[in-house]
C-alpha cells in the first residue's frame, strides 16, 4: 500500500467534502477505511493497492466533480 496526499482547491462547504471523500471511496484500490480530507488546509490523504489504481485515477474522480487538484504526492 502508497499513502498519497492531494492538496485541492480551496474547500468551501461540508458538502464538498462528503462528494470527495465518496468519489475517492468509489475508486478501486483505494482503502476506504484511509480516505480523510482535512477541510482547512484543504487535503486529501488516502492509502491506495498501486497495483489496482493510481492517483492519477483519483484525481480524475475528483476532477470528474468539478474540483481543482493543486498537486499531489505519494509516499
Amino acid at each position: 500500500m502508497k499513502k498519497a496526499t492531494i492538496q485541492l482547491e480551496t474547500l468551501t462547504c461540508p458538502s464538498c467534502v462528503l462528494k470527495i471523500e465518496n468519489a475517492t471511496k468509489a475508486v478501486s484500490g483505494v482503502d476506504g477505511d484511509s480516505v480523510k480530507i482535512m477541510f482547512n488546509s484543504s487535503k486529501l490523504k488516502f492509502d491506495f493497492d498501486d497495483e489496482k489504481t493510481s492517483v492519477e485515477e483519483v484525481e480524475k474522480a475528483i476532477s470528474a466533480l468539478g474540483f481543482q487538484v493543486k498537486k499531489s504526492q505519494v509516499k
